[in-house]
């Protein structure tokens, strides 16, 4: 994938998250505040939206020719950790059921795995 594909899917996975984000805090308060949820809601955004930046960050590295599976890797795990951790805290906080937080930690290991990866793609001092 080029580095403008990453840079894209970050932006709009931000773009998504601060959606979400202003919707849930706007348009879902009633029901999250009486589901007890709004907490976790607010960190499924929050993570969701520190990892659309880690996404550009990996388009950024890739422009910058350090290209290769580690990076790749590393956008991959990144976009399966917003959907896992994100998404399951999301449906856990409109649904209430807490069976969905069994799939959070899923997403907290792509996250993981992710910013590894990247330090893996960006380690190695300067290419000729």
């Amino acid at each position: 994938m080029s580095g403008w594909f990453w840079v894209r899917l970050g932006a709009i996975a931000g773009f998504v998250g601060v959606g979400v984000g202003a919707f849930g805090a706007h348009g879902l308060k009633e029901k999250l505040q009486g589901l007890g949820t709004s907490a976790t809601f607010q960190t499924a955004t929050e993570y969701h939206l520190y990892h659309a930046l880690a996404l550009v960050a990996v388009g950024l590295v890739a422009l910058a020719g350090r290209g290769g599976t580690a990076l790749a890797v590393a956008g991959w795990s990144f976009l399966a950790g917003i959907l896992l951790f994100s998404g399951s805290l999301y449906a856990l906080s409109l649904t209430g059921a807490t069976k969905l937080g069994m799939i959070a930690p899923l997403g907290g290991l792509a996250f993981l795995a992710g910013w590894g990866a990247l330090a893996v793609a960006a380690g190695g001092g300067a290419r000729p």
